[in-house]
């Protein structure tokens, strides 16, 4: 069989033999009906939406990291209360309680997304919440990983979080799914857990069980029957990546130059391992954490001492936090969006906010009182900022709050564009490049089919992140880079040459980064970048780049 090629979206090799993801939940029978008892079937059916909820919360808080985020959306997902609704009437009109969740599912979407356009961003999360459900009502095997008595690598059609969240890097050497794109819920998990993975892999649900594979994470190839000496340099390849994760101190160029190398970091819970792979900082703390599975936003109080840890943990550094971002793919049940047929183009992150100004009011309060006790230097932004007046706006309330630095999120093409108006405004730049590259290319970022446009070497989107860093350097302003893309050490180079002045990421993906950006000058980073961008493809791009990489190899990456 010839080998398979996706896309790369977690670095590191795995070799070994193929186990299939577990069979799927049967669709419920269209005319299943119950016994007659519609309170009987209606509390079968609550009770079962309850458990999924508290299953995948329970898997959430085990795991920790951005896994715990993503695991309570889809708990809310399961609790919400007009799933229930629609699934009570269906039973009430005599459906058994499984046809009846299923069903339900499908005016969920509906009603959330009018249109529909919503579910495709998290249509993977969802139809795994649901099978959930009716595998519990039919008392049938739940979606999971399967069990082997030998370290294996996993290949499915798609992975859900909750199955992606647990998986022990010691019994999964890596992983291959044929959906999915590179910044998906599933491809983010495996960076933050560490495991090898390829994504959008067309035909890789066809492989034999048990056939041998190496996937290689890095480059999306997966190579079948891989000989020897194959296997061989790639257990090579894992020792000088281990060998280059051990190093440590502040992140710079080989040539001295300074690149802050921060975390993202999804609450107080997430400190520890950011600590302890020598983040510098904070580069991106999401704080919806605070606000999930509540009906009403915490106080003042609650999130002072959140935002505090933070500091105290990083008394010499930035901690960039960034201001509730709600709306689209986070509903939440106190900031009721309006009638929206497309919620990612409508009212989320700054634009909600402006709807509810005693949410922000609330949350800049509280940052500006764990900024005057805390240690370390508070930096606070805003996303879905789309243009100067924007900006200035959120400006204006953070100063009014006693906030002194205020930036913004650069995640709309507009704001890119006219990055040097925005840069009047503000005192600092975080590009966000996952959001940044579904809006340049409309390509819903969860959706395989379009995996090569959120592909973040696509040379268009490098061009975007320069115009926004040259217009902040031309201000004398940051401009940092917190999305995905500055995990993978060859295009961290690359962020640099462009000229980003900060680096943030998921905590495991740091050390290599240092690395990579250790073994190259600042000259080199820069024609890696003017490389990439003269390319005409993101496969291009990335080879262009590497030719002036040249550690890499000897760095395992």
């Amino acid at each position: 069989m010839p080998d398979l090629r996706g896309t790369g979206v977690s670095p590191g090799v795995g070799a070994g033999p193929v186990r299939m993801m577990g069979g799927s939940v049967p669709e419920p029978p269209p005319d299943e009906r119950h016994g007659g008892d519609a309170a009987a079937e209606r509390a079968r059916a609550h009770e079962a939406l309850h458990a999924v909820a508290a299953d995948l919360e329970a898997r959430g808080a085990k795991a920790g990291g951005a896994a715990q985020e993503v695991l309570a959306a889809q708990a809310l997902m399961a609790g919400d209360p007009g799933l229930g609704e629609l699934v009570d009437a269906k039973i009430d009109a005599g459906m058994a309680a499984a046809r009846a969740v299923f069903e339900g599912f499908a005016g969920y979407r509906a009603a959330l997304a009018g249109a529909g356009d919503y579910l495709a961003a998290r249509v993977a999360d969802l139809d795994d919440v649901r099978d959930r459900v009716v595998a519990r009502l039919g008392d049938l095997p739940m979606p999971g990983v399967p069990a082997s008595a030998e370290p294996f690598v996993l290949v499915a059609r798609d992975l859900a979080p909750a199955d992606t969240a647990l998986l022990d890097p010691e019994s999964v050497l890596a992983f291959v799914t044929e959906e999915g794109g590179p910044t998906s819920h599933t491809a983010i998990l495996a960076r933050a857990i560490g495991v090898p993975a390829v994504v959008a892999c067309a035909g890789c649900t066809t492989l034999p069980e048990g056939s041998v594979i190496l996937v290689d994470g890095g480059t999306g190839t997966v190579t079948v029957d891989p000989a020897p000496g194959d296997i061989a340099a790639a257990d090579e390849r894992t020792a000088a990546r281990a060998a280059a994760s051990a190093a440590s101190g502040p992140g710079r160029t080989a040539d001295g130059h300074e690149v802050p190398l921060l975390a993202n970091i999804g609450g107080p819970r997430d400190i520890a391992a950011a600590v302890s792979v020598g983040a510098e900082g904070v580069g991106l703390y999401r704080t919806e954490f605070l606000f999930l599975d509540r009906a009403e936003p915490p106080t003042v109080v609650e999130q002072e001492a959140a935002y505090r840890a933070a500091l105290d943990a990083f008394p010499a550094g930035p901690v960039v936090v960034r201001v509730l971002d709600a709306g689209a793919d986070k509903p939440l049940a106190f900031l009721p969006p309006g009638d929206e047929p497309n919620p990612a183009l409508g009212e989320r992150g700054l634009r909600m906010l402006q709807r509810y100004p005693e949410v922000l009011a609330d949350q800049l309060a509280a940052l500006a009182r764990a900024g005057e006790t805390g240690s370390g230097e508070l930096r606070v932004m805003a996303p879905m900022v789309a243009d100067a007046a924007d900006a200035r706006y959120f400006a204006d309330v953070c100063r009014a709050a006693g906030i002194a630095s205020a930036g913004v999120m650069i995640e709309i093409p507009a704001a890119a564009l006219r990055a040097r108006d925005i840069a009047g405004e503000v005192d600092f730049f975080s590009l966000g490049t996952n959001d940044l590259a579904q809006y340049a290319f409309a390509a819903d970022r969860e959706l395989g089919a379009l995996a090569r446009l959120q592909d973040p070497w696509q040379p268009a989107l490098l061009d975007l992140v320069a115009t926004a860093a040259t217009a902040a350097a031309g201000a004398g302003k940051g401009c940092g880079v917190c999305g995905e893309a500055a995990g993978d050490p060859a295009l961290a180079c690359v962020l640099v040459g462009l000229g980003a002045s900060s680096l943030s990421m998921s905590p495991p993906s740091l050390p290599l980064v240092r690395a990579a950006l250790a073994g190259h000058p600042l000259d080199a980073c820069r024609r890696a970048a003017e490389a990439a961008r003269a390319a005409g493809t993101p496969a291009a791009a990335r080879t262009a780049a590497r030719a002036h990489l040249s550690l890499l190899p000897s760095l395992g990456l």
